[in-house]
């Protein structure tokens, strides 16, 4: 028993592992210093960084959206969700590497948000084998606490890692490792050190996790499906979801909307500090590392909250503080009303990210947690125009990035009113609290 404790502990530290070193995709590149970077003068006057960037991300969240329920479903029948998980990262970490080539030309941009682009969809690609693997290696009673783990190990590992490259290449006149600021080059090795950091991390969890027996079919025989029957495949779950278990449906659709109101606070949040709020350049990465302690700090009382209370009333809770916090900082200006609003902001997106996947990890059984997740993501996909449509329509409307915050507050309202209609699920020791007895199961 002691043995499968140690061992179980083991599996559980290395699969958070890797969402400690995904923060160098999602913290670095995407939010705080590359994405910055893309978004500044560098590459041309009147935003034209911003807009890139927000076309590149609409063009990788049409592709998931098209794509990550079959690859999901494929890992799933197969039996690889470990090796799909591998390829994915590698993706990630060759398209991050390879921001070392993007020089402060306008000429340039395109490279940048392509790569940032690619980084994207294969990051969303390994999201969902990596949380696919939550459910191996938790329990009903668990999942929500190892939920709060990983996300909290990732937010730390953007912590230890933003720190790094404050001191080492951004902070200061004579930064550590002595890279000059010409041609952006303390920007551009960034990428590499980012590259390294990921690469480090993600080798556990494709060692210490056993991988997943393949999903069998209703006469036991193994499920081998070509890429367009993975679809058929899709349809009839979608088909049979929709005839006997409309919970998990309005939980993907309700999720999938607050999710991108949560997803864009990471991605307008540096740029509203500079352009609006006055932050300096390199004081953004100074508000990220105070942010990822804040947000660690909730994701591991989210995770204990959402084991005790259920992880509809954790999200609803998190979804209305953030709007508050929304509010007030909507109504303000100045460096200081950033740091408070945004740090309230950033307290409570823990708990919604890491108590939304436990959730649906609650419904779903190992051997079909690929096909579940690849929904999760399609779901937040096909709804990422959201956020961003209304950005733009209320920027064309408004000339003022301040329209961004109520935007956002908007799409996390609706989100938490769609979420109201998902009954909250049994809590552990209750009937009905193993998985694959509970209401709304997937597979």
């Amino acid at each position: 028993m002691a043995a499968a404790r140690l061992g179980h502990r083991r599996q559980v530290a290395a699969w958070a592992l890797w969402d400690w070193g995904s923060a160098a995709f999602n913290a670095v590149m995407v939010t705080f210093v590359f994405g910055t970077y893309l978004a500044s003068d560098a590459f041309g006057p009147d935003d034209r960084g911003t807009a890139w960037l927000s076309a590149a991300n609409a063009a990788a969240g049409v592709v998931v959206a098209l794509t990550a329920p079959a690859m999901g479903r494929r890992a799933d029948g197969a039996g690889r969700r470990r090796l799909w998980l591998g390829l994915t990262t590698a993706v990630v970490i060759a398209a991050t590497a390879a921001c070392v080539l993007v020089a402060p030309e306008p000429g340039l941009l395109w490279l940048g948000v392509s790569l940032i682009a690619l980084g994207t969809v294969a990051f969303e690609f390994g999201e969902v084998h990596i949380n696919a693997i939550l459910v191996q290696i938790s329990t009903p009673a668990t999942i929500g606490r190892v939920s709060g783990i990983g996300w909290g190990a990732g937010y730390l590992g953007g912590i230890v890692l933003l720190l790094m490259v404050y001191v080492g290449f951004v902070s200061g006149d004579a930064h550590w490792f002595g890279v000059p600021e010409a041609e952006a080059w303390n920007i551009r090795v960034v990428a590499l050190v980012a590259a390294a950091w990921f690469l480090v991390f993600a080798i556990p969890v494709l060692v210490a996790v056993p991988e997943q027996p393949p999903a069998r079919r209703a006469d036991g025989a193994a499920r081998r499906e070509s890429f367009l029957e993975s679809y058929r495949g899709l349809g009839r779950t979608l088909a049979r979801l929709w005839r006997e278990d409309r919970v998990t449906l309005r939980f993907l659709i309700a999720s999938a909307v607050f999710r991108d109101g949560v997803g864009a606070v990471f991605v307008y949040g540096a740029i509203l500090g500079t352009t609006l709020y006055g932050i300096d350049a390199g004081d953004v990465i100074l508000f990220a590392i105070a942010a990822n302690v804040v947000a660690a700090l909730g994701a591991f009382v989210g995770g204990r909250l959402d084991d005790a209370l259920g992880p509809r009333r954790v999200i609803l809770v998190s979804l209305a503080a953030m709007v508050a916090a929304a509010a007030g900082l909507a109504l303000a200006s100045g460096p200081r009303a950033f740091w408070v609003g945004g740090l309230l902001l950033c307290l409570f997106v823990g708990p919604v990210q890491s108590a939304s996947r436990a959730f649906l990890g609650r419904l779903t059984r190992p051997e079909t947690a690929g096909e579940a997740f690849g929904l999760y993501a399609t779901t937040g996909r096909a709804v990422g125009f959201i956020t961003p449509g209304l950005v733009a329509l209320a920027l064309a409307a408004v000339p003022d990035n301040r329209v961004v915050i109520p935007v956002i507050a908007l799409v996390l309202t609706v989100g938490g009113l769609l979420l109201l209609r998902v009954p909250e699920l049994p809590r552990k020791g209750g009937p009905g609290a193993e998985r694959g007895v509970m209401p709304g199961r997937v597979g």
